[in-house]
């Protein structure tokens, strides 16, 4: 009953996963804390951590790692195939609707829409990743300023960036 479990909650991600990256880790959050008690609070917010090292979807890295803690190597490859098979399945569908349609619209007002409730949930986890008392220190407040201006005023590569970071947060006490 576990793998299903396991399959069912990955296929839910794997179904709502619009935008990408950041926009549904309150549905695993969702589904792997609150609803299933798989990870705690703090684990979830420690895996997120470990997985922003290493590259791939992040989807992926969590529903390998609650998985493998869950059921072993089986628990990993079943919460990745119901992770894998959703979006698979619905591009394909979306694929064929949106290249007929795409120019309608209401078609483009719900992208429009759905892109400003993905927008609002990934700042909500921002806050939920960023306690008060991080940012009172001044060197957060240096590694959060810095790491945004470079993002959005320059062209160095994201991946320079967090690993600056994280040398300078190593560097600074």
């Amino acid at each position: 009953m576990i793998l299903v479990n396991l399959f069912v909650v990955f296929f839910r991600v794997g179904l709502f996963a619009i935008g990408g990256a950041y926009s549904f880790l309150p549905l695993i959050e969702r589904e792997v804390v609150q609803q299933y008690h798989w990870l705690t609070k703090e684990e979830f917010l420690d895996v997120l951590g470990i997985v922003k090292i290493f590259p791939g979807a992040i989807s992926i890295k969590y529903a390998t790692y609650t998985g493998y803690k869950i059921a072993g190597l089986p628990g990993a490859i079943i919460a990745n195939i119901g992770n894998l098979l959703a979006p698979a399945v619905l591009i394909l569908f979306a694929s064929v609707f949106y290249v007929k349609y795409k120019e309608l619209p209401v078609v483009k007002n719900a992208f429009n829409a759905i892109q400003l409730v993905i927008f609002a949930m990934i700042i909500a986890l921002a806050f939920e990743l960023v306690t008060i008392n991080q940012l009172t220190h001044l060197k957060s407040l240096i590694i959060v300023v810095l790491a945004f201006t470079l993002f959005v005023y320059t062209k160095v590569h994201p991946a320079l960036i967090i690993i600056g970071a994280g040398f300078l947060g190593s560097l600074l006490k």
